[in-house]
């Protein structure tokens, strides 16, 4: 017993200090750097609407929730990946919102989010598009997005 209990506690230790990777690109990325990955407008849905109107583009939201494991592997290998930053900042404007903190709730009603993550293309007038839900990667990110564009020109 005892000594299972001091592997746990070894476990956890290693575990705790092992770098986590370099966040400076999303960081950096997300606040308008020239980082890879897609560029986002954090918890701002009035900014990504009116954005969204003067670039005449589409709005690509993450949906997501804090707790989430697939929210979390979204932001750690699909939104940084160079080719899903190089299309969605080009054709979308991209804002991601904690579905259960400001906006969150009342997009999360509108929208009938019910899963974690649900990725969803609207107008600029918030009218949905398309969506998907749980994780994806960068391939299938793009290939999505292809989609929400050819639905938006239907």
């Amino acid at each position: 017993m005892l000594l299972s209990g001091l592997l746990a506690v070894m476990a956890i230790l290693v575990f705790a200090f092992i770098p986590k990777g370099n966040k400076e690109p999303n960081e950096a990325s997300n606040n308008g750097g020239t980082e890879q990955g897609i560029q986002f407008i954090e918890a701002n849905w009035s900014k990504a609407l009116a954005e969204a109107k003067k670039q005449h583009k589409l709005i690509f939201l993450d949906a997501y929730a804090s707790w989430c494991g697939p929210c979390k592997l979204l932001k750690k290998n699909t939104f940084p990946d160079k080719a899903a930053g190089d299309f969605f900042n080009a054709n979308y404007i991209n804002v991601a919102i904690d579905m259960e903190k400001g906006d969150g709730p009342s997009l999360g009603e509108k929208y009938g989010v019910n899963a974690y993550p649900t990725l969803i293309i609207t107008d600029a007038d918030g009218n949905i598009v398309t969506y998907t839900q749980g994780y994806i990667n960068p391939k299938q990110l793009i290939d999505f997005g292809e989609y929400g564009l050819k639905q938006k020109k239907k």
